[in-house]
């Protein structure tokens, strides 16, 4: 029975990551930033056991993976940045986004932004490729593919983004996965000498006779942008943890990072 409730919950989270994808809007539009994610009740009564232990017992999840929700008797339960809500007794699940209504505020994409914010910041910017100016005003972190046309397209304009006080922090994502042809190109650009030049001959199409490393970070910033739900590149996450999908010029760009910093 838990494992079927399991196999349930994991279909939910497919299903989160589609209508998520679905969603995202191809330009960046003004929006302010989003409210402070409320502090989730305390877990547990004071003297008593945890109840996530025996919600996630019934499930089949783990307890640091449920989280009490402004809704008595609903737990979040989160997967990377997919999110589904669970009743206390473990019976019922859904999906979807939780508004506060008085507010108008997501509560459900406000978590999502703090997961990815969380995310970022545990991982090593030793491990990214950096483009940036002397005296940044932003920064934003990029999934990229070397072959994407649109990558390129924004790759081409990095003295653009620069120039507006964007720095930009590329993590390599191969969107075709493992054993395949751009997944080869990510490690050669990882294991040359200069990466950030290695990157830009590679999207301008040039071969890279660099061999490939063992040690190299692709399939961690792979599974990043997996565990984010990327679903085409470029991907950009801002510093509040705001995802743009696609490709945003730069004009555009800053006025909404501006507006976001509002």
């Amino acid at each position: 029975m838990v494992a079927n409730r399991l196999m349930v919950l994991l279909a939910m989270f497919a299903v989160t990551a589609a209508i998520a994808a679905q969603q995202m809007q191809p330009k960046a539009t003004a929006s302010a930033a989003p409210s402070p994610v409320p502090a989730a009740a305390s877990p547990a009564p004071a003297g008593g056991a945890d109840p996530r232990i025996e919600i996630a017992n019934r499930i089949g999840a783990k307890p640091d993976e449920l989280r009490s929700t402004p809704v008595p008797g609903m737990y979040e339960l989160t997967r990377g940045s997919d999110i589904v809500y669970v009743t206390a007794d473990g019976k019922f699940a859904f999906t979807g986004d939780l508004i506060e209504l008085n507010g108008n505020n997501n509560l459900t994409e406000e978590r999502r932004r703090d997961l990815r914010v969380k995310a970022l910041a545990a991982y090593p910017e030793s491990q990214m490729l950096v483009f940036g100016p002397k005296d940044p005003k932003y920064t934003i972190t990029v999934f990229t593919d070397v072959d994407c046309p649109y990558c390129r397209k924004l790759h081409s304009q990095i003295a653009e983004y620069n120039h507006l006080g964007i720095r930009v922090r590329y993590l390599l994502y191969p969107r075709t996965g493992p054993n395949t042809e751009s997944w080869t190109k990510a490690e050669q650009v990882w294991c040359s000498a200069d990466r950030n030049d290695a990157l830009t001959r590679a999207k301008l199409g040039q071969d890279l006779k660099t061999k490939v490393c063992t040690d190299n970070p692709v399939a961690r910033s792979y599974q990043l942008g997996q565990d984010f739900n990327v679903a085409g590149t470029p991907a950009i996450v801002l510093a509040n943890g705001e995802m743009l999908p696609g490709y945003v010029p730069p004009d555009t760009l800053v006025e909404h990072l501006k507006e976001a910093n509002n």
